[in-house]
């Protein structure tokens, strides 16, 4: 469409121009074949023009499509890579998950042990820390293995046990010679040989006993057991002196009450 004007316009412009300048000028003119030949020329210029511009557009059009998928790919290896890094994480986070539990119970099973040992560790101390009994009246400060082997070897003699009570006796004497049962322990061991007929000693630790702990609430039994072996060992004479002990150190007890029937009897 436009070419044709084109032409339409050169026509009229080369028919102006013939009248205008007379037979002269008209012998100069372009004829419709001139015209015709620049027209098309015009026309193919134009064209190749349009075919140049057309082909750069293609070329930019192909050059943009190509820098848009490379772009594309390369975000689409960035989101890939990013993707597995992700992953990647996500199990990192998982496994130290998995260890900070492990962690955590690790560290409620050491503390409960660590409770348990701390408990069982002051259990241990209490047993062997001192402890407060009462004896004869008195309240004293014992180990728990003197206290223990006391008890044991006192509950011998009750049982009728002499001879296990007398050694048992003995040998806390060894171990603690400075106990605060030192003198229940004389008493008690008195008794135990006393319970298996071996007199002489009984009465060497009965009045041991009297004269460390004279005034021992026991110490009125002990002159009255210990007299009983004098008797038992035939010393009549002895026996009498060490009533008459009991007697006269201790009139209002029970032991003194039947030393005076032993006494009676011997008159």
């Amino acid at each position: 469409m436009g070419l044709s004007r084109l032409s339409s316009r050169l026509k009229y412009s080369a028919c102006v121009l013939a009248l205008l300048a007379g037979p002269a000028a008209h012998a100069g003119l372009f004829d419709d074949e001139e015209a015709r030949k620049a027209i098309l020329d015009l026309r193919a210029r134009i064209q190749t023009s349009d075919d140049a511009q057309r082909l750069r557009s293609e070329q930019l059009a192909k050059q943009l499509a190509e820098l848009q998928s490379e772009q594309l790919g390369t975000l689409r290896r960035s989101l890939l890579e990013l993707n597995t890094q992700n992953e990647g994480l996500r199990a990192e986070l998982a496994k130290l998950r998995g260890l900070n539990e492990q962690l955590a119970r690790d560290v409620a099973e050491l503390q409960r042990k660590q409770t348990d040992l701390s408990q069982g560790l002051d259990e241990r101390l209490r047993k062997m820390e001192p402890q407060k009994v009462v004896l004869d009246g008195k309240e004293v400060l014992v180990e728990p293995d003197e206290k223990r082997l006391y008890e044991a070897a006192v509950a011998s003699v009750r049982s009728g046990d002499f001879v296990e009570a007398a050694g048992s006796l003995s040998a806390f004497q060894r171990r603690f010679p400075a106990s605060a049962f030192a003198d229940s322990v004389r008493f008690w061991l008195g008794n135990a040989y006393y319970g298996k007929r071996d007199y002489k000693d009984a009465v060497t630790v009965f009045r041991a006993f009297v004269n460390a702990a004279p005034e021992h609430p026991r110490a009125p039994e002990a002159l009255l057991a210990m007299a009983n072996c004098q008797l038992e060992l035939k010393d009549a004479k002895t026996a009498r002196r060490t009533l008459d002990e009991l007697i006269k150190a201790y009139p209002k007890s029970e032991a003194a009450q039947a030393g005076k029937e032993r006494l009676a009897s011997l008159k």
